[in-house]
Parts: structure tokens; sequence; C-alpha cells
């Protein structure tokens, strides 16, 4: 079993930005950020530390509200769709490359399950294990 800390992304200042991790406990957002470049990678870490450090990044470019409670953190030409969680944090729930102008139906479905499979799991205690 997996401890918590191995799932979280980045811990900043006023937010903790976590992989989702399916009962297995196991990530594909995190596989997938892990087969990224270099370069891909640092571009999403330099993200996750302004949105952890500072709350928030006005840059739409960068990140956005998809709806759904859905929001999507977007180094070029990858996509992170992610949720907010009570207690200060942000649960990402799936990963992919950005084809097409709009978000693949299937990408933001997945990240909603995701989002209800998470507080579920988490308000049963079964979340994080033991």
């Amino acid at each position: 079993m997996k401890h918590q800390d191995e799932y979280i992304a980045y811990e900043g200042e006023c937010l903790a930005i976590e992989w989702y991790l399916d009962t297995n406990y196991h990530s594909d957002a995190l596989e997938y950020y892990e087969s990224l470049s270099d370069d891909a990678r640092i571009k999403l870490l330099k993200l996750f530390k302004r949105m952890g450090d500072a709350g928030e990044i006005k840059d739409k470019t960068k990140f956005r509200n998809e709806g759904d409670k859905i929001y999507a953190f977007k180094p070029q030409p990858d996509r992170f769709l992610c949720f907010f969680y009570e207690g200060g944090k942000i649960i990402v729930t799936n990963a992919f490359k950005k084809k097409q102008q709009k978000l693949p139906k299937n990408e933001k479905e997945r990240a909603v399950k995701r989002r209800v499979d998470y507080m579920k799991r988490v308000k049963a205690g079964k979340y994080y294990g033991k």
C-alpha cells in the first residue's frame, strides 16, 4: 500500500496538489506526467507551484474552470484535469495531450467520475489507507 505523501505533487503555502489514486492506489495522471519530457514536467511543476503558493492562477491560458467543478492545468500541449477539495487540496484526476479546441467529453466525464469516487472514498475513510 502506498503512503499518501508519495502522491503529493506539490505542497504549497496555500494548497496541496495531489494525484488521484484509483482503488489499486494507481494514478494514470502521475504515470502520464512521468512519461513527459523534462521540459514538459517543469512547465507543469511551475503551474503547480504557482497555484500551491498563491492559491490561484488568474491566467486562463494556464488554468481554467471547465465547468462541473472540474478545472484544467494547461501546460501546452498537455492538460491535467483536477478539482478542489476541502482542506486546501487540489486533486489531479487525469491527463492527456490536447488535440482539439474543445475539452474531450470522455476526459471531462472521467474527471467528474473520479471526483465523485474520491469524495465517497475519503468520507468512508477508504481513500488513503491506513
